[in-house]
């Protein structure tokens, strides 16, 4: 009597499935994510009231530490650097937003020197950055 085998199934792993995992782990972390954009430098904004103007598509940051070191777009200058690197901007300072992000502690008279700065380069357009005040009840 001939018996018949049974065809043995090759056994399979279903990728289908984990690759759907994987994707809604993907989807999930980059939901809860928050983007902070802040740089490594240390400094303490103060804080106002004001209203929060929309970020700008051409805009030059600069960073104030409270000892007084000077920040450009994450890079530290000195003071002749940073007049060279605006001047360099000539026609297009006016449309460019000048954004001054000073520490609290720095002094005042430093402040309004990259202030002057920026406006003998043309920049007409000048943001200091703040901290938004808490909210009392």
């Amino acid at each position: 009597m001939a018996f018949q085998r049974k065809k043995r199934e090759d056994i399979r792993v279903e990728l289908t499935p984990m690759i759907d995992v994987v994707f809604l782990l993907l989807i999930f972390f980059m939901i809860s994510t928050t983007f902070v954009e802040s740089s490594g430098i240390d400094i303490n904004l103060p804080t106002a009231t004001n209203q929060k103007i929309d970020k700008q598509p051409h805009e030059v940051k600069v960073y104030l530490e409270k000892s007084g070191l000077i920040h450009l777009n994450d890079r530290l200058v000195s003071l002749d650097d940073l007049q060279t690197h605006l001047a360099s901007y000539g026609r297009r300072a006016s449309s460019t937003t000048f954004v001054l992000l000073a520490d609290e502690q720095a002094k005042h008279g430093r402040v309004v020197n990259l202030m002057d700065i920026a406006q003998r380069a043309g920049f007409a357009k000048l943001a200091i950055a703040t901290e938004p005040k808490p909210l009392t009840n």
